[in-house]
């Protein structure tokens, strides 16, 4: 069962990221961040908006190698139909719609400051209250999000969905002192103008050896469950970064000075999420007021989709109360 609204409005259930909401109307935009990149994002109103009200806005994160089409829209429609929020879906530099090169680059600072950026951007939209700002970062947006919220008090308040820090898990899990040097030789490859080479991401097909957590990712990003190609990309091999700009990972850490944020955090996951000790650790770290949300039975890729198992009213719950 979904849980219930206040609003009347229903929202979705299953797996939903197709969900087109009736209740919303969205307007596609574009910005530039301080670097003369642009950012491109669907900024997301109640249908029964009335011009000349302020509303409340948050600003979304996509996964790690996703763009705004897979997760965040989702997650924009349902708490922008409530009727209290505007929502903004963003994708990150060189990722999706947003402009930059070279396409699938890793720059952690240019995502953390993408949301700066698309504070920036809603300051100056009729339709927000520039005092009510927050961010909700899905997978490793939360991580960049909380980065960008060290040092950007404009953000008032900011929950996480399956949150992952790509620092730590590149650290620990991903990028070893070989991929390091792999990854600047193909720097020195694409300078001379190689072809550039990609790492990372979800498998493309799925083999009797095939571990559970990519099982889980192939799940979501190669079946039509969520599977999306932006524009004039190759679908072979969307959502794996540059192997030359991977590396840059290894020196994020969004975690450090979280005690020093004093803005309400909400940090939700699945409890048999495999990213579950991100949102812990964080919990652990950050100072309050804070709050850790476990869901159920709930994986990574659930709190991507499932509307079953996003806690939507939570969210909305959240937000409404921190940033008024």
């Amino acid at each position: 069962m979904a849980n219930p609204q206040t609003t009347g409005i229903s929202y979705p259930t299953g797996y939903a990221n197709w969900y087109q909401s009736e209740n919303v109307n969205i307007q596609k935009v574009k910005f530039k961040n301080p670097y003369g990149i642009e950012i491109a994002g669907n900024l997301v109103l109640p249908k029964n908006y009335k011009q000349g009200d302020k509303l409340q806005a948050i600003i979304i994160g996509h996964p790690m190698g996703a763009v705004k089409e897979q997760s965040s829209m989702l997650y924009a429609q349902v708490l922008a139909e409530q009727g209290n929020f505007a929502t903004l879906a963003i994708d990150m530099p060189f990722w999706g719609e947003s402009g930059g090169s070279p396409r699938q680059a890793v720059e952690p600072t240019m995502f953390e400051d993408a949301f700066s950026s698309a504070v920036d951007y809603l300051s100056t939209r009729p339709e927000i209250d520039k005092n009510k700002i927050g961010v909700l970062g899905i997978c490793a947006s939360g991580g960049y999000g909380l980065s960008a919220m060290k040092i950007d008090p404009r953000i008032k308040a900011m929950a996480t969905t399956a949150m992952v820090d790509m620092g730590t898990a590149s650290r620990v899990m991903n990028i070893k002192p070989e991929d390091m040097v792999a990854g600047m030789a193909q720097r020195e490859v694409e300078f001379a103008g190689g072809k550039p080479a990609y790492t990372g991401g979800t498998i493309t097909e799925l083999t009797a050896d095939t571990n559970p957590m990519q099982k889980e990712f192939y799940d979501f990003y190669r079946t039509s469950r969520g599977e999306y190609t932006p524009e004039g990309a190759d679908k072979s091999h969307t959502t794996m970064p540059l192997l030359s700009q991977n590396p840059k990972l290894i020196n994020f850490y969004p975690f450090n000075d979280l005690d020093k944020v004093n803005r309400p955090l909400l940090f939700i996951t699945g409890d048999v999420a495999i990213s579950r000790g991100f949102s812990e650790e964080a919990y652990k770290l950050a100072s309050e007021p804070k709050e850790l949300y476990l869901v159920e039975g709930a994986s990574h890729t659930d709190m991507y989709d499932n509307a079953d198992k996003i806690p939507f009213a939570k969210l909305e719950e959240f937000f409404k109360a921190n940033l008024k």
